[in-house]
């Protein structure tokens, strides 16, 4: 039996990441944001790893929220855990997909623009030079981003504003997004673990290759919105994201349109 580990596995992603390796009759063990309790965080990590000894490391896990300004709490969980989490890979070789971010490419298409996409980007840099995968997703949405809260999808929000009789407000100047299907994301991380040969040591977009505005995934909705006032838009806000099919991992393509 294959055994994987998934950081993050009741999150999002990592919950729906689970239940795909549950299907495939996969064991898994899943680490949380609880192991920072212990102040020897490092020693727990290595000690529920060499116990387990898994097949593979699925990295899902992190602090998500775009806006958050603490950087010591940042750095520790996105950077300085999944260094660890690589270091013991490395030395027992053991494959680790990593979940990147399209936020390293910021506001300029060049580099990260807030705390949170550098974190991602430093922790990605990390990975593939440890000859590891790293997966940048675009805006992942699907059963269970509620998890996710205020870092949830413009359309989950939205909807649960429009069913509570709330106003839905948009940024202007239309942002648009790659909006990718949580299938899609897991689909990748499992071709990830079993071309891993192939494509270790780089980083790949997990994306549909299409930008939508917000106002586009409202129309399919049917859920009427306005506008806010232009200085409520964050600093460093991404007002357009689309991944690149040629940045894909050679052979795996999305399956699932935002439609």
């Amino acid at each position: 039996m294959v055994k994987c580990v998934v950081t993050g596995h009741k999150g999002f992603i990592g919950s729906q990441l689970c239940k795909l390796l549950l299907d495939l009759e996969y064991d898994y063990m899943g680490i949380e944001r609880d192991i920072f309790e212990n102040k020897n965080w490092n020693y727990e990590l290595e000690k529920k790893l060499s116990n387990y000894n898994p097949d593979v490391v699925f990295h899902v896990g992190a602090c998500s929220d775009t806006l958050e300004s603490n950087a010591n709490y940042m750095m520790i969980l996105n950077y300085e855990f999944t260094k660890a989490l690589t270091n013991w890979c490395v030395r027992h070789e053991v494959p680790i997909i990593y979940s990147s971010s399209a936020a390293n490419y910021g506001e300029n298409s060049k580099h990260p623009s807030n705390l949170y996409g550098w974190s991602k980007y430093a922790a990605e840099d990390y990975v593939n030079l440890s000859e590891g995968v790293s997966l940048r997703y675009f805006n992942v949405f699907g059963p269970g981003e509620g998890a996710k809260g205020k870092m949830s999808s413009i359309m989950y929000q939205s909807y649960i504003k429009n069913i509570n009789g709330k106003k839905v407000s948009l940024f202007p100047k239309k942002p648009t997004r790659d909006f990718v299907y949580v299938k899609d994301i897991v689909n990748a991380n499992l071709y990830a673990f079993k071309n891993y040969e192939k494509v270790r040591g780089k980083y790949y977009e997990v994306g549909t290759g299409f930008s939508k505005s917000f106002e586009y995934c409202l129309n399919l909705m049917t859920i009427p919105f306005t506008y806010l006032e232009e200085d409520k838009i964050p600093n460093g806000y991404q007002f357009y994201t689309c991944s690149n099919p040629s940045k894909w991992m050679p052979g795996w393509s999305s399956e699932y349109s935002l439609k």
